[in-house]
């Protein structure tokens, strides 16, 4: 790897759902093996990554108040399903010859390190691969919003939000042959459009922070990497 990253620091958003890989639920080792040397490969470009992990692999908080869980447990719940997955993706990283620690904002000290502002920033200033995990520790807040989030805190410069299409789509190209999609968009605009590759908070709160967020397909191999040496398609949403 000679190419110099486009980025020095950023957040990698993965969905739990990309962990499954095609068995669509749990946590696929291929796959994750996968996303780990893609990290790895991204830090050796000499960028600082950190990562927040989604949990709808294993659990999504959102499906369970109609069966008679309320929303703030079932989201509790997520939340513990994305410290599962954290440390699975740490240890496979770890496999792939780099050093990780899985945060937490979640407080179980037994598992994994508690998050801090200071502690995560150490971590990568010691050339670790931090993973993030937890959410936010509160209900009602996605993993998105936990991604961008967390990208200001750490002084990202952008959040790479993995997808299993190659950008941003006025609708769902795998449903509407007549999608568009965009090369370049605005914060606004995404708002503006409803665009659902994003909820509106962590749209909303990209555009507070200035934080570009660049959206790009996780299916290929080393697509973290090549969106991190300006190579593939993507979107990319800035002011």
């Amino acid at each position: 790897m000679t190419s110099a990253p486009i980025h020095r620091r950023v957040m990698v958003k993965l969905s739990g759902e990309a962990l499954a890989g095609a068995a669509g639920s749990g946590i696929d080792q291929p796959t994750i093996d996968r996303f780990a040397a893609d990290l790895v490969c991204a830090q050796a470009l000499g960028c600082a990554v950190a990562v927040v992990v989604g949990g709808g692999n294993i659990f999504r908080g959102v499906e369970v108040s109609a069966r008679g869980v309320s929303r703030e447990t079932g989201d509790m719940m997520g939340m513990l399903a994305t410290v599962m997955n954290g440390l699975a993706l740490e240890t496979a990283i770890a496999r792939a010859g780099a050093p990780a620690r899985t945060l937490s904002a979640i407080v179980m000290p037994q598992v994994c390190e508690p998050y801090s502002i200071q502690r995560a920033r150490k971590h990568l200033e010691l050339g670790r691969i931090v993973v993030l995990a937890g959410g936010t520790g509160n209900p009602y807040f996605t993993t998105d919003t936990t991604a961008v989030l967390r990208a200001a805190e750490l002084g990202c410069d952008a959040v790479l939000k993995a997808t299993n299409v190659d950008g941003v789509y006025s609708a769902d190209p795998r449903r509407d042959p007549a999608a568009r999609r965009y090369d370049q968009l605005t914060h606004r605009e995404a708002i503006e459009k409803d665009l659902k590759v994003m909820d509106g908070t962590a749209f909303a709160l990209a555009r507070e922070n200035r934080m570009p967020i660049i959206v790009f397909s996780i299916a290929g191999a080393n697509a973290i990497t090549a969106v991190l040496r300006g190579e593939g398609r993507a979107t990319f949403v800035s002011d």
